[in-house]
């Protein structure tokens, strides 16, 4: 019987892990079965920091054979140390479901005994799941570094979604503050999990899909030196060449002393404008060269997309009527959604401002990028700066904990992720 204690501890020592969104498995439930991981049958329920909470979120061990310096389960830390059986895991997911706590199941370890056993044991965990237990609802399964790369083919066929933590964005930082990892051992398992999405795609393969709901990582944010630009760099990479679902941003806050490692946190405003430059480069059309330099950070004071247009007013303004669906999707205030309904809108009548405002346009940021039948209300060079920088100050403090449902304006593209 798993104690209270145990489950605890292993669920503390799993919660540093962001990329653990639930979205985009279709995995649907069979008769005698149980759960539902399809489109309607799976739910998603988050905190104001992005984590999601509905998911058993846990660890099979935080017993840790590797000392990276960030980890707050390193081999060298002085915290209390547990370990889960495949059968006591398989048990507590299928009683949890049962009582309605859980949607599915968001498994991790540390690395104990040895790679391949720790892989061995997570693969052991899910194949009973789905055949012993008929489990049918989502599982979220994190790879093991240095692990032998048949394993995680062969557990990409039971699970919904797999992610290798990048961690760290250079392997110059790997080797400083995780030295047992290497980028191969990382990226090499992503490639090949890669490989066999693409073939069961191509084959169309419909039954033992190898990740309906793909592969997605994370990265830590501020305890290596490396920028935005650099972060984001290999993020366009992921996404355009490894087909990656997302890039979760975990911003560093100093859970255990080192002396590599900075001593102050490095703020939730950074990696929020992350997430924003993330859905500019995925959604949007956007280069990366265009949002953030090689060497540089994203701005402080304006999300990337108004600081890219402030950067280019020799663009503006744009004339809603008949600007290119590419030119809209860069006007600030206007989401992926609301350029599309301009765009099939303004084929029955020429819109106005109302029409905008009723489509829950933020004119208060995109009246300085437009014009609506040749009129425009907005504000022009430091004018339009000084609007634009109140706005954003009344959305985002440094200081405080950045919320998807706040009361301003912004609150609706907050939460699905528009600019």
């Amino acid at each position: 019987m798993l104690d209270a204690t145990t489950l605890q501890i292993l669920t503390e020592s799993a919660k540093y892990d962001v990329s653990c969104s639930s979205s985009g498995s279709k995995r649907a439930n069979r008769k005698g079965g149980l759960g539902n991981a399809s489109v309607g049958g799976i739910c998603h329920s988050f905190t104001p920091d992005g984590r999601c909470i509905s998911l058993l979120k846990i660890l099979m061990s935080n017993e840790c054979a590797y000392d990276c310096e960030y980890c707050p389960n390193r081999r060298s830390a002085d915290v209390r140390r547990a370990r889960i059986s495949p059968d006591e895991l398989c048990e507590l997911t299928i009683n949890f479901y049962k009582r309605n706590y859980i949607e599915g199941l968001f498994l991790s370890s540390a690395v104990f005994d040895t790679p391949n056993r720790t892989m061995e044991l997570l693969l052991e965990t899910v194949i009973k799941l789905r055949k012993q237990y008929n489990f049918n609802g989502y599982i979220h399964l994190k790879g093991i570094p240095h692990a032998d790369e048949g394993l995680a083919l062969k557990a990409a066929k039971y699970v919904d979604r797999m992610s290798y933590n990048i961690e760290l964005p250079s392997e110059k930082s790997l080797k400083l503050l995780a030295p047992q990892k290497t980028k191969d051992s990382l990226i090499s398992p992503m490639k090949k999990l890669q490989t066999a999405m693409i073939y069961d795609r191509e084959n169309k393969v419909r039954r033992g899909r190898s990740l309906p709901a793909g592969q997605t990582t994370q990265m830590i944010v501020g305890a290596s030196p490396e920028s935005d630009g650099h972060i984001l760099r290999l993020t366009e990479y992921l996404y355009r060449h490894m087909d990656l679902k997302r890039v979760y941003y975990s911003s560093y806050i100093p859970v255990v002393a080192s002396p590599v490692l900075p001593a102050k946190p490095a703020g939730l405003l950074r990696e929020h404008r992350l997430y924003q430059a993330d859905w500019l480069i995925r959604f949007y059309g956007f280069d990366v060269n265009e949002i953030c330099g090689e060497g540089e950070n994203l701005s402080t004071e304006y999300d990337p997309k108004c600081a890219w247009a402030l950067k280019n007013m020799h663009l503006f303004p744009v004339e809603i009527n008949t600007a290119p669906l590419e030119m809209l999707l860069r006007v600030p205030g206007i989401g992926a959604k609301s350029a599309y309904k301009i765009t099939e809108a303004r084929r029955f009548c020429a819109l106005d401002f109302d029409n905008l405002a009723k489509m829950r346009i933020v004119l208060k940021r995109a009246k300085h990028f437009i014009t609506c039948k040749g009129k425009f209300y907005g504000a022009e060079g430091s004018a339009a700066r000084a609007a634009l920088l109140i706005d954003e100050k009344s959305c985002t403090d440094e200081n405080e904990q950045l919320s998807l449902f706040s009361n301003t304006e912004n609150s609706l593209s907050a939460l699905t992720g528009e600019l």
